[in-house]
């Protein structure tokens, strides 16, 4: 059975699913749609033309399909599309898209945004993505599924974040990063892999191993690094997770790749 509390405002156009909860001083928009089991525990503002899948979970104060922070926007219908059972902690803000983007901002399934964190308009997040405090997106970036990152961690705009990587706490990233990688610091630099986050996932040692042998091929200091990308292809072409680093590369051959730090 949906419930609204009685000090919540739900526009009458708004879609709302079975079981749905609405809690104090909440406020849900005309062009709403909350999915089965959507719970907003207390003053939550959902606005704009967005949709929230079964089973989230808004805490206090989380404002989600707001208009874009952009000054080129003037109002376009813009999007929010959001999956199932993401919990939005406190004072959670993700807005929109922007007619000069995907004109939708997306959110996988199974995601966990802790307090604080933002995310800008034509942002994709995958799934199962875990944002902790005040992590900050910026618009346009690409954040695919399994990514961890750290508080105060910051992604500019535009920059992709490879499957399973991990941004380690106060990480500034301005390059795009690779799949199953691991970076640190402000510009962030690349660390190695995610090891953790591989041996959580369930990875034997001998796919470990074959990975960080590929890695240091990789980022070798001798050749081009086309030259190096050939030599892992042809070494590693049954393993799909290098085949995977490989491809996030090569996808977009002008973005600069965040790369390990050199000694001088």
């Amino acid at each position: 059975m949906t419930t609204v509390h009685p000090t919540a405002i739900v526009d009458p156009g708004a879609q709302l699913g079975e079981a749905v909860e609405v809690g104090p001083y909440c406020i849900v928009g005309p062009d709403v749609t909350l999915g089965r089991g959507v719970k907003l525990r207390s003053h939550v503002v959902v606005e704009g033309v967005t949709t929230i899948g079964d089973d989230c979970v808004l805490h206090p104060f989380v404002n989600l399909g707001g208009p874009p922070q952009h000054l080129g926007h003037k109002g376009e219908p813009t999007r929010l599309e959001i999956g199932a059972r993401n919990i939005f902690r406190e004072n959670v803000t993700v807005h929109t898209g922007t007619q000069m983007g995907h004109g939708v901002t997306r959110i996988g399934d199974d995601c966990l945004l802790m307090v604080n964190v933002h995310v800008g308009h034509d942002a994709v997040i995958g799934n199962r993505v875990t944002m902790a405090p005040s992590v900050a997106i910026g618009g346009h970036a690409e954040v695919f599924d399994f990514v961890f990152l750290g508080g105060l961690a910051a992604v500019h705009q535009f920059t992709r974040i490879g499957r399973s990587a991990f941004i380690g706490g106060g990480g500034i990233v301005t390059k795009d990063v690779i799949p199953y990688g691991s970076v640190w610091g402000n510009h962030a630099h690349l660390e190695g892999l995610n090891l953790i986050g591989l041996k959580r996932r369930g990875f034997d040692r001998e796919r470990i191993n074959a990975m960080r042998a590929a890695y240091r091929l990789l980022f070798a200091d001798e050749g081009t690094f086309q030259e190096r990308i050939e030599d892992v292809a042809g070494a590693y072409s049954d393993i799909p997770e290098i085949v995977e680093i490989l491809d996030f590369i090569r996808v977009d051959a002008n973005r600069a790749l965040c790369l390990p730090r050199r000694e001088v």
